[in-house]
């Protein structure tokens, strides 16, 4: 069993192409729910969810876990690392590297929660290419809650897009780097505003083959054939749980 946490329906995004990508493995989902968004929490706090989730994730018999939420890798996914050594972790981080090596216009604009932006895996990967590139971070505000209202196709929602995205393509950008795993469920809008020309690029494949990658290093690959299963687990009741199964399918 693979675990797969998030602060609520983001991550989401990430098991869907671990699903596809890993068809004999079986998942279990735990959206936070109760306290999400993570994105202007505390750092104090953000470690304590986490952990919390990991605990729960464990108890269930998890083999390896995917935080799939960059926030709280970025505040958290050391600290886990050292207390739980011999789980196999994989987190995200936004897809600074192949947008950079990959811009014709030299300007990448990457999209993410204000703690994940904050992080110092973020400011170290940014400043690796910032004597090749220029990279303009910009806070998706409003962008997590959309998604949580299931408001990704509304005109409010547009109009936060607008607010954010337009100002990265003004400057340039032809790679916007979605650094939330919420942000996926609003590419359609995001690619509406930001036009042709401008590719928009999220981190789930990378997850997936170092999920692939990791599996086959510690011999934990299941069965070639077994039949793949997801359970969904909250923090914020059964009605959140119908909530995710909903966004899932």
């Amino acid at each position: 069993m693979i675990g797969v946490f998030d602060s609520g329906l983001g991550g989401l995004s990430v098991l869907r192409t671990l699903r596809e990508a890993l068809p004999y493995e079986s998942f279990i989902y735990l959206g936070d729910g109760a306290r999400c968004p993570y994105g202007e929490r505390s750092t104090e706090e953000v470690k304590r969810f986490t952990e919390e989730a990991v605990e729960r994730l464990l108890a269930e018999g998890c083999k390896l876990i995917v935080i799939a939420c960059n926030t709280a890798t970025a505040v958290a996914i050391r600290a886990l690392r050292e207390r739980y050594p011999d789980v196999p972790f994989v987190g995200l981080e936004p897809a600074v590297k192949p947008a950079a090596l990959t811009t014709k216009s030299g300007v990448v604009g990457v999209l993410a929660t204000r703690r994940s932006l904050e992080g110092d895996h973020f400011r170290t990967t940014a400043a690796q290419y910032a004597d090749k590139v220029q990279i303009i971070a910009a806070v998706g505000e409003g962008f997590v809650e959309a998604v949580e209202c299931n408001e990704e196709e509304s005109e409010a929602t547009e109009a936060l897009v607008r607010r954010v995205v337009e100002p990265l393509v003004e400057a340039g950008a032809d790679k916007i780097v979605l650094g939330c795993t919420h942000y996926p469920f609003l590419r359609s809008v995001i690619e509406r505003v930001a036009g042709e020309g401008v590719e928009i690029i999220d981190s789930a494949a990378a997850i997936a083959r170092r999920v692939a990658s990791l599996l086959d290093e510690r011999g934990l690959r299941a069965e070639e054939g077994a039949k793949q299963s997801c359970r969904y687990l909250s923090f914020a009741g059964e009605e959140y749980v119908e909530k995710l199964k909903m966004k899932d399918r």
